[in-house]
């Protein structure tokens, strides 16, 4: 071997070793965290809720299962509305939400307040952190599709996104929800009188914005109006199978001010 070749063996020789470390020294990408949407059904009318929009408030907060992306929404039901205190965030629209999914996955006792929805697909008492890990893990094991909200701004009253989801394994519907980022309320009379709540990712509209038919996909330009332009929000675009069923992926996007 020429002294020309072994300078050429040598130095493919080092920038083998290098590739090599690299390879191995270097830290492993991450994969995208899982979502998963965490529906909690709520009243400012009721005593036993508080403790529950504290539990959602931390989950949001401090995201403590590693690999997955807990999607909060807090949902305000109006049958508390008539006990002495009318909660200014509750919508008939999200009580017939909830009343779906009592019917849906046979809830015995029928709508109760706080009640927590992981994915669709399992529903306990929202304050009962042992059982939300339990399902936070078992949703954990299920792949999700992805979805995607994409040029997020506000204008003229309005919170304009493009929403965009991979093949969906069954026929389902397309969600939007606009949430409050943060909320507070001095309850003066009621079950809470005299306390102050706080809140975070409290729905305000939540409306379908399209369905996909099995081995399809969806892409769409959304516009929804909001009632308090001024504030901060939060864009949540998850889709679900039909009849509330089981949610097969989710996204949340924010507008800070």
């Amino acid at each position: 071997m020429s002294n020309l070749d072994r300078c050429g063996f040598r130095v493919s020789f080092v920038f083998a070793l290098a590739a090599i470390w690299i390879l191995f020294s270097a830290p492993a990408l991450a994969a995208p965290a899982r979502p998963i949407l965490v529906e909690l059904f709520t009243s400012e009318g009721c005593s036993d809720c508080p403790p529950a929009d504290a539990f959602l408030k931390a989950l949001d907060a401090a995201q403590p299962l590693p690999g997955a992306q807990l999607i909060v929404l807090e949902e305000h039901v109006d049958y508390w509305d008539d006990q002495g205190w009318r909660d200014p965030f509750s919508s008939h629209a999200l009580t017939q939400r909830q009343s779906e999914y009592v019917d849906r996955l046979h809830v015995e006792k029928g709508p109760y307040t706080p009640q927590m929805v992981v994915d669709g697909s399992e529903a306990f008492v929202g304050s009962d952190r042992p059982q939300a890990g339990r399902a936070f893990a078992k949703e954990l094991a299920v792949p999700k599709i992805i979805v995607q909200i994409s040029a997020l701004h506000i204008q003229d009253g309005k919170i304009l996104a493009h929403l965009e989801t991979g093949t969906v394994p069954a026929k389902a519907e397309v969600f939007v929800a606009i949430a409050l980022d943060h909320a507070q309320s001095q309850v003066l009379r009621g079950e809470n009188g005299g306390k102050q709540l706080e809140h975070v990712a409290v729905v305000e509209r939540l409306s379908s914005v399209g369905k996909v038919k099995k081995g399809e996909s969806f892409s769409k330009d959304t516009a929804i109006k909001l009632d308090h332009p001024e504030k901060d929000y939060r864009m949540i675009a998850f889709v679900q199978q039909a009849d509330e069923g089981k949610v097969l992926g989710a996204a949340v996007a924010q507008h800070v001010k």
